[in-house]
């Protein structure tokens, strides 16, 4: 029987945290979930302590803790802040940390876990885009796995499984192409915060599903990947494949190309990344390929969604810059949500951070901190 793993779950009530919390609860024998945290959702939260009952918790802020303290059990402890989320996880209890928080808030308690040498499964790929050069560095310094849970990531993570990493000449990153594929350019003035927030074919939070309609989240992950697996930019490549089957590709010297398929479900990659490098059954929906009829491929429009270009134009200027492109994206995207701005403007405010900021060649935590805090200051000008 393999020893119990003590999880830190980064995001317990968002989609990745719920899904990770179900392949907690399908495999107890093999794992625990010693500490949840949540942003805001503290009615969620306290049903997740009923059921899991971890060691503790951490919730965003103290005026929350404080009624979340008086619906729990006492022997539940009740932390807030940043403070609180790198207190979780760099203790001795935890032994792997699901860094599942939206946005750059995710980056200084991913830094502590890997300091504190814990596995890392990473659904936040913020981490790696405003910081890659330094997380993939502390990473080899503190001899710790970091580990996809993104399903482009997990999947090239599995198709070079067994193959000398050296041998890959291209990566292909797969896109649905989210709810505007088919939408005309010129209506993207018009349109409303619900329909951005229908994809077509996975359930996620609101933050990254417009960044799927943008294709930002598609050009986010090419930052990542670069970051994860080493390959320079021109080596990344992004296709449309609607169906979401095919999850990514790694093309061979000799031209083979392995491809990882499944069905749209976020629990497989999570259960990858907590048993890596072992595969473990699953009980869920299979591929029907007869039912599927065919799957399909197209180039993204890439004039009509701008936003894949600024994150290949923030990779190729470097350092701080896909921090200022991750910190406009945010700034622009909680503005559309809130309905200050329309679609069309999310591209316009990344670009003007973009053209107008700074960047710094080498930066260290502390520059990256800043460069993001600058940002989020000038585009709330913008916006």
């Amino acid at each position: 029987m393999p020893t119990r793993k003590n999880i830190a779950i980064l995001g317990s009530t968002g989609s990745i945290g719920q899904n990770s919390l179900e392949v907690i609860r399908n495999s107890p024998d093999r794992f625990a979930a010693t500490y949840l945290t949540a942003n805001t959702n503290i009615d969620l939260l306290e049903q997740q302590v009923r059921i899991f009952h971890p060691r503790g918790v951490v919730v965003s802020e103290e005026g929350r803790a404080a009624t979340l303290r008086k619906r729990v059990d006492s022997s539940v402890e009740v932390l807030s802040g940043a403070d609180g989320l790198v207190r979780v996880v760099t203790r001795d209890d935890v032994d792997i940390v699901i860094s599942s928080l939206v946005g750059f808030a995710g980056l200084r308690p991913t830094v502590a876990a890997i300091q504190h040498r814990k596995r890392i499964a990473l659904a936040n790929k913020e981490t790696l885009v405003v910081a890659g050069g330094l997380i993939t560095s502390l990473v080899k310094e503190f001899g710790v796995e970091l580990l996809p849970i993104d399903s482009e990531h997990s999947a090239i993570l599995q198709c070079l499984a067994g193959e000398d990493r050296s041998l890959a000449t291209r990566l292909i990153l797969t896109a649905s192409g989210g709810p505007f594929l088919n939408t005309p350019a010129e209506s993207f003035a018009t349109l409303t915060v619900e329909n951005a927030l229908v994809h077509p074919n996975w359930k996620m939070g609101n933050k990254i599903t417009i960044d799927s309609a943008t294709l930002m989240n598609k050009g986010l992950e090419v930052i990542e990947a670069h970051w994860l697996f080493g390959l320079p930019a021109e080596r990344i490549q992004v296709v449309i494949h609607p169906q979401s089957i095919i999850h990514s590709m790694v093309e061979f010297v000799d031209g083979s190309i392995k491809a990882q398929l499944g069905v749209p479900d976020m629990k497989i990659p999570i259960q990858y990344a907590l048993s890596y490098p072992e595969r473990w059954p699953m009980n869920g929906a299979r591929v029907d390929f007869p039912a599927l009829r065919s799957m399909t491929f197209f180039e993204p429009d890439r004039a009509k969604f701008r936003c894949l270009d600024l994150a290949y134009d923030a990779l190729s200027l470097g350092g701080t810059a896909p921090a200022i492109l991750n910190a406009a994206n945010e700034m622009a995207v909680s503005a559309f949500l809130q309905r200050r701005i329309s679609f069309e403007k999310i591209p316009v405010v990344i670009e003007r951070a973009l053209s107008l900021h700074k960047t710094h060649s080498n930066p260290d935590l502390q520059d990256i901190i800043e460069a993001d805090r600058q940002v989020r200051v000038f585009a709330g000008t913008l916006l």
